[in-house]
């Protein structure tokens, strides 16, 4: 694997600073489909289909969805 630097503002710094490292492998590997996908000319909208197609396959419901979220608010 190879690294990248990206620039973003301290209020993103710190919110990725704070999250655990199951959810920075999570943002890591989407952030690779995203950039293969654009190098096949798909958008960002149609990356987001199609995970979100993928997440449904394997049974990830917005209710689920939902509570991960709410999980991962609270350890702020």
């Amino acid at each position: 694997m190879a690294k990248i630097f990206l620039e973003v503002d301290e209020e993103i710094k710190s919110a990725f600073e704070q999250v655990n490292p199951e959810v920075k492998q999570q943002l890591s590997h989407f952030f690779q489909l995203f950039l293969q996908d654009k190098l096949q000319g798909k958008t960002l909208t149609d990356v987001m289909a199609s995970i979100s197609d993928n997440a449904q396959q394997r049974g990830l419901t917005p209710e689920i969805l939902a509570e991960i979220l709410a999980d991962d608010h609270g350890d702020e």
